[in-house]
């Protein structure tokens, strides 16, 4: 009974090896990658600031809210204080997303422009690169696809190659990314193995190959027992000489 589990298990273990060797490479190395590269690297957060600190001043908000909701057609989730370029702002959100009005004159503000999107970009930007590409996308990229709709994408000629996403109707910063979150980024697909949409951890693939490591390890474990087992009689039969 035991010769035939280890004969079973030896069986198991090279074809399960055979067939997870790649993988478990993969695994180790984006362990090894994802450890090494600091989380607020990743995030951006030495190269681009992504909520702006300005003070608010209340008397600058005079305009009735009461008159522009009215203006509003869709439902409204919720209102809130905010600055655009230096003026002041109120933040509609709706259900299609947010609309920016004037807080001292209750006009609307329309879609940002490329100049505009510049300048909020470098205000948030703390690099020293020069931003030398500024594109409207109608979809964002893998790497921005938690933004719906259009946005800007504004790229900066740094080390890392910052990209910064603001939206196109409340001018916010939503997405900084780098050369560094992308690398980040690729080892993750290849550990999670979704290499779609890179946020699966429980997709099919992944789950038949762990139950295949978790065979490949017991009986990994298994045949190291025999292995001290045929250790000590060696040894035992030498003693009896």
């Amino acid at each position: 009974m035991i010769k035939k589990l280890f004969r079973v298990s030896r069986f198991l273990h090279k074809w399960a090896g055979l067939f997870l060797a790649v993988q478990i490479l993969l695994w180790i190395l984006g362990g090894v990658v994802m450890s090494v590269i600091p989380l607020e690297k990743v995030h951006g957060d030495h190269l681009a600031i992504k909520n702006l600190n300005y003070e608010i001043d209340n008397s600058q908000y005079a305009f009735s809210l009461d008159t522009l909701r009215l203006k509003v057609s869709e439902p409204i989730h919720s209102i809130s204080l905010t600055e655009f370029l230096g003026e002041p702002y109120y933040a509609f959100q709706t259900t299609s997303g947010a609309q920016l009005f004037h807080a001292i004159t209750g006009d609307i503000k329309g879609r940002i422009n490329a100049d505009e999107a510049a300048l909020i970009a470098n205000q948030h930007y703390l690099g020293d690169g020069n931003l030398v590409e500024r594109k409207l996308l109608d979809k964002a990229p893998m790497e921005a696809s938690r933004n719906k709709g259009q946005v800007w994408q504004l790229r900066f000629d740094d080390t890392w190659n910052t990209t910064l996403y603001v939206s196109p109707t409340s001018g916010k910063l939503t997405t900084i990314r780098s050369d560094l979150w992308r690398i980040f980024d690729f080892f993750w697909m290849l550990h999670i193995m979704d290499y779609d949409e890179r946020e699966d951890f429980n997709n099919p693939l992944l789950i038949t190959f762990s139950i295949s490591a978790l065979m490949f390890t017991l009986t990994g474990i298994i045949l190291l027992f025999k292995s001290f087992n045929i250790t000590g009689n060696k040894k035992h039969k030498r003693t009896n000489k």
